[in-house]
């Protein structure tokens, strides 16, 4: 079933597509940078809350075509839903006595779920039908493209619904959901790692800002284009660092197809084993000094091409992340 869906969902990563949200990625930014201002002065402030609201706006726009207004309204039942739900899971990940199902129902955490479940089930639900709705309009009236004559931007959901029926409803929210979730879970918290890397690391922060005056001669109110993108080789460097140190992913298990003899060990066919990144990623045998925040290590280094499984943050193979 995940080779179907797999391959549904694929096209809708491809980089032609990324590169139309630019715009979207860019508007979010400035508010998140706006909301950051409030924290200038302070001799401590935890930014994860703004991050993840950024986070959260930019997913839903490119993944369902909508704006929650996450940053500016994070009090909307939608935006308190998901906040919520991401609390009570890892609440109960860190409670194993909640990992049975009996005892978890049992709670007020069970309860609050549901409730939170059926909010966010019944807004992307929402959005589905209208999106297939605007689908049928233009497909009757091949209004591909805006006023101006520019195509219009096309959305996960849109993608995935283009696909004539190869998912039910069911399947597609929940592909829609996977899609908000994870992204979620992981962007934010690699965006915080960062933004507190580069406070740790004021020499590497310069260098970082220096880079983009470069590219942006200073014209900070300019729209980004995908060839600055492109260039900031060095805030890439920074931002893989960052995902080396701190995988949002620190380990992941895949199931064995068949049996394989490993260092004298027979492994059994459908065993799962858990691939451990963040302590791969600190191995001093690939990363010498792995504790150190050295960007410029992505500079020099191919480090994919020496040692292909050395750096996994994505995971690898057919099942990694899109």
């Amino acid at each position: 079933l995940w080779k179907k869906h797999r391959k549904i969902i694929t096209p809708a990563f491809h980089f032609k597509i990324l590169e139309q949200f630019i715009e979207v990625f860019e508007s979010n930014a400035k508010i998140l940078i706006e909301s950051l201002k409030k924290e200038v002065g302070k001799t401590s402030s935890n930014i994860s809350p703004y991050i993840k609201l950024c986070t959260l706006d930019i997913i839903c726009e490119t993944a369902m075509g909508t704006s929650v207004n996450a940053q500016v309204n994070s009090e909307s039942e939608y935006v308190r839903s998901v906040n919520e739900i991401c609390r009570i899971i890892t609440y109960r990940i860190f409670n194993p006595f909640l990992h049975y199902t009996i005892p978890y129902i049992l709670t007020k955490h069970y309860r609050e779920e549901k409730r939170c479940s059926r909010c966010i089930r019944g807004y992307v639900n929402s959005v589905i039908s209208k999106k297939k709705a605007e689908l049928e309009d233009n497909e009757r009236t091949d209004d591909s493209q805006d006023e101006i004559g520019i195509k219009k931007r096309l959305v996960f959901l849109d993608l995935i619904l283009q696909e004539n029926n190869k998912l039910n409803d069911k399947q597609i929210e929940d592909e829609v959901n996977t899609f908000m979730f994870a992204g979620l879970d992981t962007t934010a918290p690699a965006l915080s790692f960062a933004m507190f890397s580069l406070a740790e690391n004021p020499q590497i922060q310069k260098s970082a800002v220096d880079e983009l005056q470069e590219i942006f001669s200073d014209d900070w109110s300019r729209a980004t284009t995908l060839k600055d993108l492109q260039n900031m080789k060095y805030l890439e460097a920074v931002i893989k660092e960052t995902l080396r140190i701190y995988p949002s992913l620190p380990f992941y298990s895949r199931q064995l197809q068949e049996d394989i003899v490993y260092d004298g060990m027979t492994f059994p066919k459908d065993l799962d084993l858990v691939i451990f990144a963040y302590g791969i990623h600190r191995n001093p045998e690939l990363f010498p000094e792995p504790l150190r925040f050295l960007p410029e290590r992505f500079l020099t280094d191919n480090i994919g091409k020496k040692f292909p499984y050395g750096y996994i943050p994505f995971s690898a193979g057919p099942r990694n992340c899109l």
